[in-house]
Formats: C-alpha cells, structure tokens, sequence
C-alpha cells in the first residue's frame, strides 16, 4: 500500500470516527421513549361494609371468594342445554360425530372464558363528579376507563356506578378500549333528594365475545357527592331607600352618622364636616369622615328539632323548610344582603355575595333532624336570640323564621 492509499486510509478512518461520535452524540441526546402516563395499578376488590366486623369464619369466606362472578345469559342457558343435550346423546350412543361437536361446543365455552377475562384485566376506572349538584337538576357524571394492557385491547366493557344504599341503575358501554389508552363516556343523572351521595365503586362487566355469559368484577373508587336542597324563585319585599350598599362588615365612607375617621380639610370640603374638637388644637381645620349606612345580615332560623310523637310526616315538613330557608338565602344574597342561617341548636352559616351561597347551601344539605329527647339544655340555651339589642352603631338583624 503506497503512502497515498495510507493517508486516504486515515483519513477515511478519522471521518468515519467523526460519523460515530456524531451518531453516539445524536444518540446521546435523543428523546428516550416516553413513560406512560398512568401506572399499572389494580384496583382492589369492593368488599362488603360489614366485612371489617364480620365473625372469622366470615372472613375466610369472603378471603375465598373469587374475584370475578360470571353469570349466564339468556342466549348463554339455551346454549349449555343444547351441549348438555349433545353431551347425553354423545354418551349413551357413542357416535364420534357427537362426540366432536361436544368438544366443539365445550371449546367455545373455554375461548369465551379466556376471551373475556383478557379483557377484564388490567382495567383501571376513574369517576369524575361535577363541583355541585341540586335536587331536580340534572348534572354529569363521567366514567373514565383506562386499559394497561400493551397489546391486547377490551371489547365490550360495561361500567356501572355503585353508590351506597342506593339501586345501581347508572351504567356507562365501551365498544372497545385499545391499548394503553382511555375512553371517557358519561351518564346523567337527577337527584330525588338532598344530602351526602357516597359512591363506593364500579361494576366493570363484559360479554364479550360471545355473549354467552356475563362475567365481571367489582372495585372500590370511593367517592362523595353533596346534593344541594332545591332553590325556587322568590319575591322578596322592596328594600328601604338609602339602604343599597353590602353587607354590615362593608364599612366605608359615606353619609352616615357615626365617625369613620378624621383627616386634614382640603379644598372642596364641605365645612360642616369640620371636627371642632381637634381644630381649636391645631392651625390646621380637621375634617370628620361620616360612615355609609349599611343593612344589616338576614337571619334565617330554621327549627330542627323534632317534636315527641311525630311520625313520618315530619319529614316532607323539615325538607320544605330547608327547601323555604336555601330559596330565601339564595334570593337574598343575589340581591347583595349578607345572611346568615341558623338552627334552633346554635348552628350556623354566614354568606353574601363575596363568598356566594355554597357554604349556605351545603349547610343545608347536611342538615338533619334532632329528636326532641336527644336535644342538650346547653344547645337550646345556644339557640338564636332574636330580641338581642344591637351594638353601637349597627342596626338590629332582621329574623325571618322559617315557615312550619
């Protein structure tokens, strides 16, 4: 090899090195691939709410249950009475050809097994509740379900919402879920009554893929829903002229008759505001800032108490109540009062329209009746006066009592 092959040798060999390391660089900082978004996390199996409590024996039980519950179709029964049907003939007659299509028949019944327990697993559900929800409104609820599986999609899910003490009639379809994705559907709802809606889990179901039988699982996803009382349109009467400004913590300059504050006088002034006191001390005129007038806080009483010997039709009376007082409060805070809602039990709530009527009205949703027997001396003694004086300077609270 001549002296010109070796340097076009070395040098081919220097720019191959180049091409390595820009490659090793190239791969070096290149984007690696990107984890997934969710964790691969099972969710565990909804027990019943006596378990904790249950005897031992119980407990081995319910240890041993198996995790998933399959139960037959209608389309499901006709089949195993036509293979229990071939299954008879195949053995009292001994003919081959029967034999066969029992095996094909029983091969079914395993691939629907295996099928859908593929796409059973692996399957992570998620509920997503509105931020508030009131009695005769409709609001949405939405069911995420997420597959972790790499390469084996689900057919065919049926999610359903279980909530507590209530009938789980709520139920979301997923025609398929490929892998490692999500699908989000979601299903309406409308409140019957006010007060704490616990959702404990879900129902995740499939036919898949022969319809034959139903197989599912149940998981915990607990989860907490306050229902708000129903709020209807009220007229309320025309308030006192002069009267127009917040609530009786907005204090400010105005034209009132107590003292905001003193300040130097300045042109433009009117001087009959001149403060006469602390002017004869000084050069300087000193002027007395007036306060506005302010309406005092709506007081809305609601009684609690639930008298001895009252039967069931206490109840449709206390809900109306609740009903009157969230209908008032709501009423008056959209016209600018501050109010403030109490119980005959000492219990109370304050909104206006800076804090809005969420606090007032989840009060009122988790509010409920004490029996008469049950009722403390030092709670009936806290109850709400409303023949209280005033303190200087601020007007007496008006007291609408709620109708019984």
């Amino acid at each position: 090899m001549g002296a010109e092959d070796r340097e076009r040798g070395s040098l081919s060999g220097s720019s191959r090195g180049a091409e390595r390391a820009d490659a090793a660089a190239r791969s070096a900082v290149r984007p690696g691939k990107p984890r997934r978004d969710r964790p691969l996390i099972e969710q565990r199996p909804l027990r019943p709410a006596h378990g904790e409590k249950a005897s031992p024996w119980a407990r081995l039980l319910l240890f041993l249950r198996p995790p998933r519950k399959l139960k037959f179709t209608r389309e499901g029964k006709y089949y195993l009475g036509i293979t229990l049907g071939v299954g008879f003939a195949a053995i009292n007659t001994g003919n081959n050809l029967l034999y066969l299509l029992l095996g094909m028949l029983l091969s079914l019944i395993v691939v629907s097994g295996v099928m859908s327990d593929l796409s059973l697993r692996h399957l992570t559900v998620t509920r997503r509740l509105p931020a508030r929800a009131q009695v005769g409104r409709a609001h949405l609820v939405e069911i995420e379900v997420y597959n972790h599986k790499k390469r084996v999609p689900s057919y065919a899910i049926e999610v359903e919402d279980l909530r507590a003490g209530q009938p789980a009639d709520k139920r979301c379809f997923f025609l398929k879920i490929s892998p490692s994705s999500a699908q989000v559907a979601a299903y309406r709802r409308t409140p019957a009554r006010r007060g704490r809606d616990r959702h404990t889990g879900f129902r995740i179901a499939t036919r898949f893929p022969f319809g034959l039988f139903e197989k599912s699982r149940e998981v915990e996803a607990e989860g907490d829903l306050i229902i708000y009382p129903a709020v209807d349109p009220v007229r309320l009467p025309v308030e006192d002229a002069g009267r127009r400004e917040g609530g009786a913590s907005l204090s400010g300059r105005g034209g009132g008759d107590e003292t905001f504050g003193l300040r130097p006088m300045r042109d433009g002034d009117d001087p009959r505001d001149i403060y006469w006191k602390k002017s004869t001390m000084r050069d300087q005129l000193v002027l007395r800032e007036r306060t506005r007038e302010t309406r005092p806080d709506v007081q809305i009483v609601v009684d609690t108490v639930r008298p001895a010997g009252e039967g069931d039709g206490f109840a449709p009376i206390f809900e109306r109540r609740i009903r009157e007082a969230a209908s008032r409060a709501v009423a008056h805070i959209k016209r600018g009062d501050a109010v403030v809602v109490a119980t005959t039990l000492g219990d109370r709530v304050r909104g206006d329209r800076n804090i809005g009527s969420d606090a007032i009205l989840r009060f009122l949703a988790l509010l409920d009746a004490v029996d008469d027997g049950r009722v403390p001396e030092r709670a009936a003694r806290a109850a709400p006066r409303q023949g209280s004086s005033p303190s200087s300077g601020e007007r007496r609270a008006s007291t609408p009592r709620t109708a019984s």
